[in-house]
């Protein structure tokens, strides 16, 4: 079974008229961005902090819930920390450009950042499959992206909410059918202190190259796309490259995921383009492109449907001898690996970005890699999510100290089929074994059932870790959950594991696939 590579599906039906989709672009109160009209009062938190309390807040999604009995519209809630409450966003939310319709999916994927720098942290949406509709005609799957400013009351009614299609984002580019605009998301602060956002738009047609794929740039006012015919960006436009399925980033570099790229004669083998925040024709400065044949990469070769880079996440990492976090390291999912004669089995590659952007070889690893029992097996997907944490931010990073955890969603749990896993391992340590395997019932809590897909939400903070399980088939939570648990917790069992569910806690009983993506 082939689980989460395919881009497009599920039922349509076309909505906004051209004046809506025009109106999308003036809808924003100010741009991307630039400072608040009028400053709201807040006090820079820790991570996702919408209210600037500075106590971590989450955004959980949920593409999959009926909103106003419009199926797969899609959400997001919002689970303020202290016990403050629940709220929920969705299109339904006043100040949105457009109503929940079926099969939108808002919420299939999210960032967290400041855009306007008043220290309540902002919550970008991206809904892949919003159909537009424009002078051209109606434009399937088009796709759009939100932006819900924090404030001291957190996110909900009377929020400001910037609205956008891709042409009403940047003129310069045109909404068509297919193209899947903000398909994945990536935001945070230069480290110059300037507000980023990287869109992905992985079904956007280069010329008549077919899901080509490219990716929306945004620092302060400055809005940009980059692709792969870009000058001085490495590699070129083919049909289903994908570029910008998936996206990663840093206050210093970019990663932009590639997994459909052709490597030679090897279709679907996977790339990923690294660039900085430095502008350089209004545009990014690209490094270079990484691909399992690159010379800096000793452990794999490109072959055939690996998709290398279906998956990504990067950290800063200051490296011995340095006196700040100047460098990065990157992990690079290849769930369709095969390791030995086994098909699919999966990989991940860790990446150290040094600042000049060159590239070196970290580790290498599969289900060996967390020793004991642990083997690789056909169609596992090891790599399907990859989370990384700087669990020292700031000091030079150890092997104690930078984590990395990995979904596999289709481990077999004893005799329950697709249960899914997550693995808990060591970015630093080439040495193989000392990882640990966290299931249902073994370091999660609950019982593993068949086709659970444990760890299909992924995502971690220094703290934290936080595993989805949005397609949970226990009874009592069908609507999915999420996993949060500390790091000291997974490394010594100390602490406890919070489980946040519908229907508990003050979060409404209602949903699909709560847990999807995580922030």
């Amino acid at each position: 079974m082939e689980l989460i590579n395919n881009l497009r599906g599920g039922a349509r039906v076309t909505k906004w008229g051209a004046v809506a989709a025009l109106v999308m672009a003036a809808a924003a109160s100010f741009s991307l961005g630039a400072p608040p009209a009028n400053a709201v009062s807040c006090t820079a938190g820790v991570g996702s902090d919408f209210n600037g309390d500075g106590i971590r807040d989450m955004a959980v999604a949920d593409p999959e819930a009926t909103v106003d009995g419009k199926a797969n519209a899609g959400l997001v809630r919002i689970v303020l920390g202290g016990d403050k409450g629940v709220t929920e966003i969705s299109q339904a939310l006043g100040g949105m450009t457009a109503n929940p319709e079926t099969g939108d999916k808002f919420g299939a994927s999210i960032a967290v950042y400041d855009a306007d720098k008043d220290g309540c942290d902002d919550l970008a949406v991206g809904a892949p499959y919003e159909d537009v509709n424009t002078t051209e005609g109606a434009q399937a799957d088009a796709g759009a992206a939100y932006v819900i400013h924090g404030r001291p009351a957190g996110l909900g009614e009377g929020s400001t909410v910037e609205s956008y299609t891709q042409a009403g984002l940047d003129g310069a580019t045109t909404t068509e059918s297919g193209d899947l605009f903000g398909y994945a998301l990536a935001g945070g602060a230069t480290s110059g202190g300037k507000p980023y956002l990287a869109i992905g738009v992985p079904g956007e047609a280069i010329g008549d190259r077919s899901d080509a794929g490219c990716i929306h740039y945004v620092q302060g006012t400055t809005k940009t796309t980059v692709n792969q015919d870009d000058p001085d960006v490495p590699g070129v436009a083919e049909a289903h490259d994908r570029f910008g399925h998936s996206l990663a980033a840093t206050s210093r570099f970019i990663a932009v995921g590639a997994p459909g790229e052709a490597i030679g004669e090897e279709s679907f083998a996977g790339a990923v383009t690294l660039f900085n925040h430095a502008l350089v024709a209004g545009r990014p400065t690209a490094l270079d492109g990484v691909d399992e044949d690159h010379p800096a990469l000793v452990s794999g070769a490109s072959a055939k449907d690996d998709r290398f880079g279906t998956a990504l996440s990067m950290v800063p990492y200051r490296p011995s001898g340095a006196d700040s976090e100047t460098d990065a390291l990157l992990a690079v999912g290849t769930p369709n690996e095969n390791i030995g004669t086994v098909a699919d089995a999966g990989a991940v590659t860790v990446i150290r970005v040094k600042p000049s952007g060159a590239v070196t070889e970290v580790n290498f690893m599969d289900r060996l890699s967390s020793g004991g029992d642990e083997r690789p097996a056909t169609a596992d997907f090891f790599g399907q999510r990859v989370a990384l944490a700087n669990t020292a931010p700031g000091d030079v990073g150890t092997t104690q100290t930078i984590k990395l955890a990995v979904s596999v969603p289709n481990q077999e749990v004893g005799v329950a089929e697709n249960a899914g896993a997550v693995h808990i391992l060591s970015a630093l340590d080439r040495s193989g074994g000392g990882g640990k395997a966290l299931t249902r019932g073994n370091g999660l809590p609950g019982t593993a059932q068949a086709r659970d897909f444990a760890g299909l939400g992924l995502w971690s903070s220094y703290r934290e870790l936080y595993v989805g399980v949005p397609y949970s088939k226990t009874p009592a939570d069908r609507k999915g959950l999420v996993y949060a648990m500390s790091w000291k917790h997974i490394d010594d069992g100390t602490g406890s594991v919070r489980t946040l569910k519908p229907g508990a806690d003050g979060i409404p009983d209602e949903g699909k696939a709560f847990g999807s993506d995580v922030r």
